[in-house]
């Protein structure tokens, strides 16, 4: 096979430079809304003293899972010899690196004090899973560029060994971030041995469904020429990971549901019909679920592009609503600090609490989603990132 032919975009047309003022502008509004939380606190958004963690943690382990799923896909050649989605591999690589850099502003920028930033690394506590994140995320980045470089540089043999690591590290970066909650044994809604995994699976499937929508606007949007069949592989792909997906979902809540302690929340999350049992049925298993999963396995749906991308839509909104789902209703409901007994004090301990986004928060992720991709839309016509043509093997070979 012939190795890809990789190019810049020229990116001097009218709709080049609308898309890069669009995208500059949702990252200036997002900025501007991190500023007014630093500047005015967090009083200007939804959240509380009972529940600190709001949209922008929901965003930051969002695009996390974005990244590890877009790096694993980047490994698709070197590691497990699909030479057909060689020529995704740098795009794939560079938007894990900016996802992950976007996450790590959610979570900097939602800090009262960001210059705190290298606490984690000078104070390192192995039994802190945020000490030890702040490691695995660091050297995740290193290795996405460091990858990026061998690929071109055509160092093969690096490249291979550089995909091993890749894929390992986003495994294990991801296993970490699901640990943050799954690890926290006060919270019946946290606590999980199958949240690691479940975060991973999910990554795949949204970082997957990312993918196919950035490849498709990509090729289009540049006049490359994409092999359809790539697409509906990667759909293929998109709709075994759903079913992964719904596996942990069905096993973790249902083991919840099996013990008599967790009766109340688990009604409380799935039957008491209030915004966060809507998010977790419509949002989280129907758009991310059910409806893409249907779509993709109809023989009259699954083979047509723009129902595999309207699949993939619904797919990142759906694992949107479950990072939501995962994040908020776990801090609504008050801790049982005194089993048996009911806690009332004038600082509402005991109290179901309520959180809804406010539009300082809204504006917040939507600008470093912005962020992310201006950065990568600028970086389009300045590194060789996209192939002249990407085509089915077996057809005329990867071109």
């Amino acid at each position: 096979m012939e190795k890809p032919r990789f190019s810049t975009i020229k990116g001097n047309s009218p709709g080049y430079y609308a898309l890069v003022t669009l995208l500059g502008a949702l990252a200036l509004a997002g900025f501007a809304s991190a500023w007014c939380m630093f500047s005015q606190g967090h009083h200007v958004t939804g959240m509380t003293n009972a529940i600190p963690w709001g949209f922008p943690i929901v965003m930051a382990i969002y695009l996390i899972g974005l990244s590890a799923g877009s790096l694993v896909l980047s490994a698709l050649s070197s590691v497990f010899g699909k030479a057909e989605f060689k020529p995704f591999s740098r795009i794939a690589a560079l938007l894990a690196a900016l996802l992950l850099i976007g996450a790590l502003m959610c979570i900097i920028l939602d800090w009262g004090k960001p210059e705190r930033i290298l606490i984690p690394f000078y104070s390192m506590n192995p039994r802190s899973m945020f000490s030890l994140n702040g490691m695995l995320y660091s050297t995740y980045i290193g290795i996405c560029f460091v990858y990026l470089w061998a690929m071109f540089n055509d160092k093969e043999k690096l490249v291979k060994l550089l995909g091993f690591v890749a894929v390992f590290w986003a495994v294990l970066v991801h296993s970490g971030t699901g640990a943050i909650f799954g690890f926290v044994g006060a919270r019946e809604l946290y606590h999980s041995p199958l949240l690691p995994p479940s975060f991973i699976s999910a990554a795949l499937s949204s970082g997957t469904a990312l993918m196919i929508i950035v490849l498709y606007l990509t090729f289009r949007w540049t006049g490359r020429t994409l092999d359809e069949a790539l697409l509906k592989k990667l759909g293929f792909y998109l709709a075994m990971f759903i079913a992964v997906v719904a596996y942990f979902v069905f096993i973790e809540n249902v083991t919840r549901s099996y013990w008599p302690a967790n009766y109340e929340v688990q009604k409380f999350l799935l039957l008491s019909a209030n915004k966060y049992s809507l998010v977790f049925w419509l949002g989280m298993v129907g758009c991310g679920l059910v409806f893409p999963f249907l779509i993709l396995i109809n023989p009259a749906t699954g083979k047509s592009i723009g129902w595999i991308l309207a699949a993939s839509a619904l797919v990142i909104i759906g694992v949107l609503a479950e990072r939501y789902v995962i994040v908020i209703p776990g801090q609504v409901l008050p801790m049982e600090l005194f089993p048996g007994m009911t806690v009332t004090s004038e600082f509402q301990d005991g109290v179901v609490n309520d959180y809804s986004v406010s539009l300082t928060e809204a504006l917040f992720g939507l600008g470093i989603a912005g962020f992310v991709f201006f950065l990568y839309v600028v970086a389009l016509r300045f590194f060789e990132l996209v192939p002249e043509k990407a085509v089915a093997a077996g057809e005329e070979g990867v071109k």
